[in-house]
């Protein structure tokens, strides 16, 4: 064999060594991404099987059918039972209002609360990552430990004071009362996030903006703020989420005028059992939304939550 040949021969074929590597590399990739499939399947199987669900008859949910025009045929009676079919869209329906004021609340009550906790949490976040304070023995650590550690107590603890205190306000059944108290509940998470996001940003940059003659309000609203957007965005979607999908003092604290979707979901019970598909129908007009929202804002959400991660 030639010079050139054993040349060409190391240069063109892998060895041993490179071959078994190589097959390590796929087979570890390779679990990996069969582990991602099957924990995407677990994830997405109960919101796939609340929209079917949405479109089957009685017999369809008891008998367990699963695959739309393989297993069943979908019907329309889970929307119509809601006014939502394209039947009944052109026809009144008691039910069709119903279901919109419902829909009209939540979206006013989640909208209202988590824009309010982001504007003021972001601005306590600032305060935190950018001065020092004390009250008595807690310092900066500790103040924003007192936020997070509200989340530790359960709702049930709070439904008598709360129910006292909206009977004398007149705050029980009104729309005001639950942004109110949905603010309060996600404002401690909306505080940690942007704390994190807020320290990820050099001091740098607000310094030469307050030499270049901007206010610390100023420096705040034209250098800071348009770079913490992501992670706004992102503790926005996280406070809509949780607060759309509030139900316990949705229950308590409202009865006719300011009652949310998920009390309505919560209503398909009776005597006779279970409305499957009504609550389905109900449950896929929350979820759809949601999933709208997330899918527009998804870069947003990525940014945001990554915040302080690399430094």
């Amino acid at each position: 064999m030639t010079d050139a040949t054993q040349t060409s021969a190391q240069i063109f074929h892998d060895s041993e060594h490179d071959t078994g590597g190589r097959v390590k590399w796929f087979a570890g990739r390779l679990a990996i991404y069969g582990i991602l499939i099957i924990w995407t399947i677990v994830c997405l199987f109960p919101i796939y099987w609340t929209l079917t669900t949405s479109f089957k008859l009685a017999p369809n949910v008891m008998q367990g059918h699963m695959i739309p025009w393989v297993d069943y045929q979908p019907s329309w009676k889970g929307f119509e039972s809601i006014g939502m079919s394209p039947r009944l869209l052109g026809q009144e329906s008691t039910v069709r209002e119903e279901f919109l004021k419902r829909f009209t609340n939540s979206v006013i009550t989640a909208g209202s609360a988590s824009l309010l906790a982001v504007i003021l949490g972001s601005m306590t976040a600032y305060g935190l990552s950018r001065f020092r304070y004390r009250f008595g023995f807690m310092r900066n650590p500790d103040i924003s430990f007192f936020f997070l550690s509200q989340l530790i107590l359960p709702p049930v603890v709070l439904a008598l004071p709360f129910l006292v205190l909206y009977k004398e306000l007149d705050f029980l059944d009104t729309r005001i009362g639950l942004i109110l108290l949905y603010t309060l509940t996600v404002l401690p998470i909306v505080i940690w996030i942007m704390r994190d996001q807020f320290q990820s940003i050099p001091v740098e940059l607000e310094e030469a903006a307050l030499v270049d003659g901007l206010s610390i309000w100023g420096a705040f609203l034209t250098i800071v703020l348009p770079i913490a957007l992501p992670g706004m965005v992102a503790a926005f979607i996280l406070s809509l989420v949780l607060t759309w999908n509030e139900y316990f003092f949705a229950a308590l604290l409202t009865s006719t005028d300011a009652k949310t979707l998920p009390v309505m979901v919560a209503s398909q019970t009776g005597s006779q059992g279970i409305n499957w598909w009504a609550m389905a129908a109900l449950s896929s007009a929350a979820i759809i939304p949601l999933i709208i929202i997330g899918v527009l804002l998804e870069r947003y959400i990525i940014k945001g939550m990554a915040a302080g991660a690399v430094k």
